[in-house]
C-alpha cells in the first residue's frame, strides 16, 4: 500500500509550477475495505438512485469552484470533502439539512500537504479521521491555506461574526469525522466500491482538451496523457450508445462541462482515472451529535482573525464604481431587513393564478414540509451570511435559497447534484440592498428582468465591494 504512496504526487492543477514536487505525506494505519464482490448492476449514479428504505434519489451535495475568489489548487481538498459529504448523505439517507463538508479546513490545517499548491487524496481522508472537521456554515472556502495566507487557527475551523466587531469562535459547534479509509484502483474494484458504499476521489490526468470539453457525450482522451495532476471525484458508471463511461465530478464550477460533470471512458484507463483513487466512510457524528467546545486558549489563539470589520460596510454606484452614501439603504444598526417602500417592487409579475386565488382553507394540508415530503428532502443547502465577516444580508440569502428550493422541487431533484444560487452576485448588483441590508423582493425582480448564477459561479464574500 506504501509503494503505491510512493508512486502518487500531489494532486494540483496541470498548470502549476510545483507540478513536479513530490508527495511530503506518509499515510498510516490505511484500513482496508470490508467488502465482498457482489453480482453489480450495469448502471450505477449516485445522482439518481434507490436505496432501501428511503424516497430519496439524489444523494449527492453541491458542486464547487476551487479556483473562486482566485486560483487555488485545492482538488484534493474538494475532492476528498465531496466524497466525505456525499457518504454522510447516503448514510443519512438524503435526510434534510445536507453537510457541505469544508475544505477550508483541509488547505489551512493539514500541515503535511501543500494547501492551495496540492495535496494527497488518501492523505486528506487519513487527517480527516484523526482530526474534526466543520461545514461550509462554519468554515467558508476563502482560496487561500496555509501556504498562503490563511494559516491553521481556532477560527479556521469555525467562525461567526457581529456587526462592528472582531469575528468570534462560537462556544460550541457540530464536528464530522471520517472513519475507514483506504486505495482502490482497477475498474471492477472501483465499481464494486462506488456500487456498495458510494463515491471515491481519484487522481486524474488533464489533457487540454478535458480543459475545455463541453459535456456532451463520453470525453476519451486520444494524447495517452497519464500524468496524474488533478484530483477529482467519480460519482458513479454506466453505459451510454454501448460505452462504458465513468460519471466524474469535478471542482472547476457549474459551467464546466455537464452541470460541473462529465462521463469519462471506463475500463481503458483514461486519463489514468483508474490507476490510484481513494474511499472513506463517514464516522457517525450526527446521530447524537457530537460538539466540538471551544476553550478559553482557542478563542484566545494569537493566530485568529483579530479585524474589525466595519458595519455599516462601505458601498459603491454600481456603474460609476465610486464609493457612495453608506447608509444609503438606512438599514437597521443590526439588522439586514428594510423597509419594502425602499424599492418599487410592489406590482409582481404574476403570469398564473395564485394557490390561494384556487384553494379554500379547507384544501390546504394539515402539514407542509419541503424538507420531508414525502420523505424526500427538496431544500437547498445551509448558509451562513455572516462569515468570513458580518454582513446583512439575510433578504439576498433568504430569497436565493428560496429560488433554489423551488428549483429542486421543480426538477424533481434530477439535476445532477441539488441546485444553489449565488447570492453575492445579488449582492454585488445591490439586486435589493447590499450587506447593510435589503429587501427580497429587489431579489425577485432582479431574477426575473436579468436572471441568477449557480452558487459555484462566484464565492460569498460577505462584503459590498
Amino acid at each position: 500500500m506504501l509503494g503505491a504512496l510512493a508512486n502518487a504526487g500531489l494532486y494540483i492543477d496541470r498548470k502549476h509550477p510545483n507540478i513536479k514536487k513530490p508527495l511530503v505525506a506518509i499515510v498510516e494505519n490505511i484500513r482496508e475495505p470490508l467488502l465482498h464482490a457482489t453480482d453489480l448492476p450495469a448502471e450505477v449514479l449516485w445522482n439518481d438512485i434507490v436505496q432501501p428504505n428511503t424516497n430519496a434519489t439524489n444523494f449527492l451535495t453541491n458542486i464547487w469552484n476551487q479556483h473562486i475568489p482566485q486560483y487555488c489548487g485545492s482538488c484534493w481538498a474538494h475532492a476528498t470533502t465531496s466524497v466525505l459529504s456525499d457518504r454522510i448523505k447516503i448514510a443519512r439517507k438524503a435526510a434534510w439539512p445536507d453537510i457541505n463538508i469544508s475544505p477550508q479546513v483541509l488547505i489551512s490545517c493539514q500541515a503535511n500537504m501543500d494547501g492551495c499548491h496540492g495535496g494527497d487524496n488518501l492523505a486528506a481522508f487519513e487527517w480527516m479521521a484523526k482530526n474534526e472537521v466543520t461545514d461550509r456554515t462554519c468554515s467558508i472556502y476563502q482560496a487561500r491555506g496555509h501556504d498562503n495566507g490563511q494559516k491553521c487557527s481556532a477560527m479556521e475551523n469555525c467562525r461567526n461574526c457581529n456587526p462592528g466587531e472582531a469575528c468570534f469562535v462560537p462556544d460550541a459547534y457540530k464536528t464530522y469525522n471520517a472513519d475507514q479509509y483506504g486505495n482502490v484502483k482497477g475498474e471492477q474494484n472501483m465499481m464494486q466500491e462506488i456500487a456498495q458504499r458510494g463515491p471515491i476521489a481519484c487522481g486524474i490526468a488533464v489533457p487540454d482538451s478535458l480543459e475545455t470539453f463541453s459535456g456532451k457525450g463520453i470525453y476519451c482522451d486520444t494524447t495517452g496523457d497519464k500524468q496524474q495532476v488533478h484530483a477529482i471525484s467519480i460519482v458513479g458508471y454506466g453505459v451510454q450508445d454501448g460505452k462504458k463511461y465513468w460519471l466524474m465530478r469535478n471542482s472547476w464550477g457549474s459551467h464546466w462541462g455537464d452541470q460541473g460533470f462529465a462521463k469519462v471512458c471506463r475500463g481503458e484507463d483514461n486519463i489514468a482515472i483508474e490507476e490510484d483513487c481513494s474511499w472513506v466512510t463517514p464516522k457517525d457524528t450526527w446521530t447524537k451529535q457530537a460538539l466540538h467546545k471551544t476553550t478559553q486558549a482557542e478563542k484566545d489563539d494569537a493566530a485568529n482573525d483579530k479585524e474589525v470589520y466595519k458595519f455599516p460596510q462601505p458601498t459603491a454606484d454600481t456603474e460609476t464604481g465610486k464609493l457612495v452614501k453608506e447608509d444609503f439603504l438606512k438599514a437597521p444598526k443590526k439588522g439586514c431587513r428594510v423597509e419594502r417602500a425602499s424599492f418599487d417592487i410592489e406590482g409582481g409579475v404574476k403570469t398564473s393564478a395564485h394557490a390561494w386565488d384556487e384553494l379554500s382553507a379547507t384544501d390546504v394540508p394539515t402539514e407542509v414540509n419541503w424538507a420531508n415530503m414525502n420523505g424526500i428532502n427538496y431544500l437547498s443547502w445551509n448558509k451562513n451570511q455572516h462569515i468570513p465577516q458580518y454582513c446583512g444580508s439575510c433578504w439576498a440569502q433568504g430569497s436565493t435559497s428560496a429560488i433554489a428550493d423551488r428549483f429542486n422541487i421543480l426538477n424533481k431533484l434530477k439535476t445532477l447534484t441539488p441546485v444553489s444560487i449565488n447570492a453575492q452576485v445579488v449582492v454585488n448588483a445591490q439586486a435589493g440592498g447590499s450587506c447593510d441590508g435589503g429587501n427580497p423582493g429587489g431579489v425577485y425582480s432582479y431574477a426575473h428582468t436579468t436572471g441568477l448564477v449557480s452558487g459555484s459561479c462566484m464565492q460569498y464574500t460577505a462584503y459590498n465591494l
